[in-house]
């Protein structure tokens, strides 16, 4: 590849508009990372861990000199009921999200939905005792 063709495929926001190609191995499980299978054509996060590099500011740019790992920290359904990924970044803390691929592990999908619920800010035993202190009846039915 020429000079000039390398400037431009490289050129700040290219992957805004263009189809990302390549494939890379995962820094964090290792496998390696193919953009067959994503049904998308933006690869940009690993369908095993569902981790991700901090290499952008905005979508597609970048523009971050960061490059640490960001880590799936949860999920959030936009409003067309397609559901997408939060990610944090281990480095610096920022916060991106991206819509989930086909090929993305469900059962990490599903532990990541489910983790508030499994470690709540509360005490599971004392639900009924905080219900009714809170004014509700306190009881299950």
């Amino acid at each position: 590849m020429n000079r000039e063709n390398k400037r431009k495929l490289y050129s700040k926001g290219y992957y805004r508009n263009h189809a990302c190609k390549d494939s890379f191995t995962c820094k964090v499980c290792g496998r390696p990372v193919l953009p067959e299978g994503a049904a998308s054509e933006h690869r940009n996060h690993c369908p095993n861990c569902l981790s991700s590099l901090h290499v952008d500011q905005k979508p597609g740019d970048r523009a971050s000199d960061c490059g640490g790992i960001m880590e799936p920290i949860g999920v959030w359904v936009r409003k067309n009921g397609e559901w997408a990924i939060i990610h944090r970044c281990q480095r610096c803390g920022h916060l991106s999200s991206n819509r989930v691929a086909a090929d993305d592990n469900p059962m990490k999908l599903m532990s990541i939905a489910l983790k508030p619920l499994s470690d709540p800010p509360f005490p599971l035993e004392r639900i009924e005792e905080l219900t009714a202190l809170m004014g509700g009846e306190g009881c299950l039915r």
